[in-house]
């Protein structure tokens, strides 16, 4: 006989581990599947930022902002041991595409999204200071603004929500991969295989959150669910030797524009981030020489000592929709399939930001939920302390 859940998640990235938490705090039972290890893909490969996404004033996402600010705003509460609030700067040079004016008319609009906290606050730092910033080039230096966003170590905040979500009752097998999927008249029927072997799960509803490998979890579904048309899109960091003591740098990169980080990482600098379109295996994406390169010449631009063959480097793969133009430019807002839009027993994530991943479970819970049995609530995500990687609470 099959064992049975409310809710069936694949995918052990911070999408999937959201999942898990908001489902078992709604009441529902869950189980979550990941074939490698929690946070093995993207979610242990970003630039480890949780921020509200200032360029994306530019290309008017600003709900996206307003949310993502929002959900900054209750990480730093709900875990402060794992999101700090860190200051960003931002040189602005004779060549710099957007001019000091520009900035602040950003800045400003930045805070009002974020509600006018003091973690919203910013300035622009006098020159006097500028001898104090970490070695920042100064020849042809016009401004530097200062703000603040987050902060993370992305792999152990995937972590502490996935052992949030044990907390509170959900289920986590890794390695364990889905095989295939049959739906029925009261959910889907799930061939699952795990270490003691392959076994059949029975789920209300089943959650696709499987990263760059969501078009694959896809066509092991029948009847076959929409496959959304993407493209992957690699981003490369590396780690140099030397650190940054005064914060985050939000630069220009010289050759295209592009918004560069270099960030202080564990007694390093973290530099980040690429866009490269990518048609291969998920799993063996890595970086490319010439992205190394690009980023280096970053380094070289606006902080020359720091320029050095990098200690270590990794790439990871965003899922963006298959659109003309730069994938920069691209929307970043998270987009949801079902199986029905009617009455959804199945909700696939496509894309994401790692700062929203808890709005992005309660938007898929929401769909499902018609369809799932009533439950008792456990649990206010956005009230309930995440706890750090060894177990501990650290009370806000």
């Amino acid at each position: 006989m099959s064992e049975r859940v409310d809710v069936l998640v694949v995918g052990g990235g911070i999408h999937g581990a959201g999942v898990a938490q908001a489902a078992a705090a709604a009441g529902y039972s869950v189980l979550l599947v990941e074939a490698r290890a929690p946070a093995a893909g993207t979610s242990s490969r970003s630039s480890k930022l949780i921020h509200g996404g200032l360029r994306y004033l530019e290309t008017l996402q600003l709900a996206l902002v307003r949310e993502s600010l929002r959900e900054r705003e209750i990480l730093l509460r709900v875990a402060p041991q794992l999101v700090k609030l860190t200051p960003f700067f931002i040189p602005v040079y004779g060549a710099t595409t957007r001019a000091p004016w520009k900035i602040r008319a950003g800045l400003s609009l930045y805070a009002a999204l974020g509600g006018l906290g003091r973690e919203d606050l910013f300035r622009r730092v006098p020159r006097r200071e500028w001898d104090e910033l970490d070695g920042l080039r100064t020849d042809d230096l016009r401004a530097v603004f200062c703000y603040f966003d987050g902060q993370t170590d992305d792999a152990a905040l995937v972590r502490a929500v996935l052992h949030s979500a044990r907390e509170l009752g959900a289920e986590v097998e890794h390695p364990c991969e889905l095989l295939a999927a049959q739906r029925d008249d009261s959910g889907y029927l799930v061939r699952i295989a795990g270490a003691s072997g392959e076994r059949e799960v029975r789920c209300a509803a089943l959650v696709n959150a499987a990263g760059p490998w969501i078009a694959q979890v896809q066509r092991r579904i029948a009847p076959r669910p929409l496959v959304f048309d993407v493209e992957l899109v690699a981003g490369t960091h590396l780690e140099l030797p030397g650190a940054l003591e005064r914060g985050v740098y939000y630069c220009e990169a010289p050759s295209d524009h592009r918004a560069v980080f270099l960030i202080p990482w564990k007694g390093r600098t973290m530099v980040g981030t690429t866009e490269t379109p990518y048609a291969g295996d998920p799993a063996l994406v890595a970086p490319l020489e010439r992205e190394v390169e690009y980023l280096r010449e970053c380094v070289r631009r606006y902080m020359p000592r720091l320029d050095a063959p990098p200690v270590a480097s990794w790439a990871g793969l965003r899922v963006l929709p298959k659109l003309p133009g730069a994938a920069f430019s691209r929307p970043r807002d998270v987009t949801f399939t079902c199986d029905d839009e009617a009455q959804p027993r199945l909700v696939a994530i496509w894309g994401g930001k790692l700062t929203g991943y808890r709005a992005t479970a309660l938007k898929v819970l929401e769909r499902l939920a018609p369809q799932l049995p009533l439950r008792e609530r456990r649990a206010d995500t956005a009230t309930l302390p995440l706890p750090a990687a060894d177990g501990r609470v650290q009370r806000p």
